[in-house]
């Protein structure tokens, strides 16, 4: 275990879960930052803070941005939009999230003396959302160093798996039950394998069937530092 104390931008959902749990396991200090935005999936804060306590997370920080709403319109805080994905970009990306939200756990970061940042984002099973890809971190780490006049790094350790490889990262760790029973993915709110309809949940879903159906070839195709 290394001596070194991180901050995971945590919504109790199946890749943020998996994090924590990877970061639990890897850091000595670990700090959970949650965001309340106003989301139309708000229960993930409650989410959340249940895993935290069942996890012993003894640092776990939620954060209002109700700007969010405010300043966008989308169906994650409009919860009066119906959630569409035939667009390019679906209307469940919410412009500027992952800019903000890595700038105040930044911000955070730095109070607490964590020169590490970990997020869940993914650019192999994403949403089409233009703040998940590898170039965008890269370069907001850059940023976020420049300004603060501090090293930050942002760790995406799921950045380049599929669905199914995470849900093998998950069972490696010995939480396959938990991450398939107690978080929180589903957009309308549904804890576990949720509404089976949305988007997130067909995802979830699509990589678990594909995982069961190949359990070690899933296993072998993930890098070697995941293992």
């Amino acid at each position: 275990m290394e001596n070194k104390t991180v901050v995971v931008v945590f919504s109790g959902g199946q890749d943020s879960t998996t994090c924590l749990l990877s970061a639990l396991k890897q850091y000595k200090t670990v700090h959970c930052i949650t965001f309340d935005y106003n989301q139309r999936h708000r229960q993930e804060i409650s989410v959340a803070k249940r895993l935290c306590h069942k996890l012993n997370v003894k640092h776990h920080h939620i954060m209002a941005v109700p700007q969010l709403k405010q300043l966008t319109k989308n169906a994650l805080t409009c919860h009066e939009l119906d959630i569409e994905s035939n667009a390019d970009i679906p209307n469940t990306f919410v412009p500027g999230r992952n800019i903000l939200f890595l700038t105040l756990a930044s911000i955070y970061a730095y109070q607490v003396g964590a020169e590490i940042l970990i997020t869940g984002v993914c650019e192999t099973d994403f949403s089409n959302y233009p703040d998940c890809r590898s170039n965008f971190i890269q370069a907001h780490a850059h940023a976020l160093s420049e300004g603060l006049g501090y090293p930050i790094t942002i760790a995406t350790p799921l950045m380049q798996l599929t669905k199914a490889q995470v849900w093998a990262m998950a069972d490696q760790l010995g939480h396959l039950k938990l991450i398939q029973e107690e978080t929180l993915t589903c957009y309308e709110g549904i804890v576990g394998s949720g509404c089976g309809e949305c988007p997130a949940c067909r995802l979830r879903q699509q990589g678990l069937e594909q995982y069961q159906a190949n359990l070690q070839k899933t296993y072998e195709s993930m890098p070697k530092y995941l293992r």
